[in-house]
């Protein structure tokens, strides 16, 4: 029997993921590829990531108001949900002595860490509170980056954020500073790996993270191959579009409108000879069909 009201089964995640069709977690969340993580970290700004999603029909992806203790780095991984409730005393109490009576160590607050895997981010949504909101501080900051070796986005303020600040390489996407703790005086923890909504997004167990500055875009974990690959399109046509220019090779009313044949073709020779490319031929032929970049 669950001790959580939300804490989905790996049957019960395939079910709302249908869409995913390549490896999964033992928990069910799809295992979208490190090299897909690569390629959207490398090449997918905010505002590709976030066409790719309306292109797709995914108009509720993204959230901005952040503030992040790494401003100017982007943050990419596999999101690991936590959905937080107003408490419910009895609940609470219930809850958390069927949870420890199953295995879990500690306070609640500290179970979804302890199922964070490298280049999760850990997604918890404490309905943006400040007062008493703070699930996360200097502590369990470095739980996270120990188990993730990533950061953070916490829909709520933190607190001991001068310790955060000190955890090198840690970011963490947060609604500000609040010396107080939400635990387990005001909360309690409803779900875990969950779907949940977050302000105005439906965020899902999975999904990619994309976060940067004060902004974070969560990309369907099936939309994440092709965000990477027409990201990376996007970068390596601009650049070979001045190439050419300043080559002489083509002129700039070419270059500028939709290409015609014979440049498409000598673009994808000349992509093919770049270094550093992170999908190979075979990854390009079977991409590229899926829409126009």
């Amino acid at each position: 029997m669950k001790y959580l009201p939300y804490d989905l089964s790996y049957e019960e995640l395939c079910f709302f993921t249908p869409q995913w069709e390549g490896e999964r977690f033992p928990d069910g969340r799809p295992k979208v590829p490190d090299q897909t993580l690569d390629g959207i970290l490398k090449y997918a700004s905010i505002t590709h990531a976030w066409g790719v999603c309306r292109e797709a029909g995914y108009h509720h992806q993204f959230i901005d108001g952040f503030q992040s203790t790494i401003p100017g780095e982007a943050m990419v991984g596999r999101a690991l949900t936590a959905l937080y409730l107003p408490i419910l005393p009895g609940l609470r109490e219930h809850i958390l002595k069927a949870g420890q009576e199953r295995g879990e160590i500690g306070d609640m607050i500290s179970w979804p860490i302890q199922r964070l895997v490298p280049r999760d981010v850990y997604v918890a949504d404490v309905f943006g509170k400040t007062d008493y909101g703070p699930i996360v501080g200097e502590r369990l900051s470095t739980a996270i980056y120990a188990k993730s070796r990533n950061g953070c986005v916490h829909n709520a303020a933190v607190r001991d954020i001068d310790g955060i600040l000190d955890i090198k390489g840690f970011n963490i996407f947060h609604r500000g500073m609040h010396p107080s703790h939400a635990s387990p005086m005001t909360i309690m923890l409803g779900g875990i790996n969950c779907p949940m909504r977050m302000e105005g997004v439906t965020v899902m167990p999975g999904d990619v993270v994309l976060a940067k500055n004060d902004c974070v875009i969560f990309v369907p974990a099936h939309l994440a191959e092709y965000c990477a690959f027409s990201g990376m399109i996007v970068s390596f046509r601009d650049q070979f579009a001045m190439l050419r220019c300043r080559e002489g090779v083509y002129t700039s009313g070419e270059i500028d409108g939709a290409w015609p044949e014979h440049i498409e073709k000598d673009f994808l020779d000349w992509l093919s000879r770049q270094p550093g490319v992170p999908f190979s031929p075979e990854d390009i032929d079977r991409i590229k069909g899926q829409r126009l970049w």
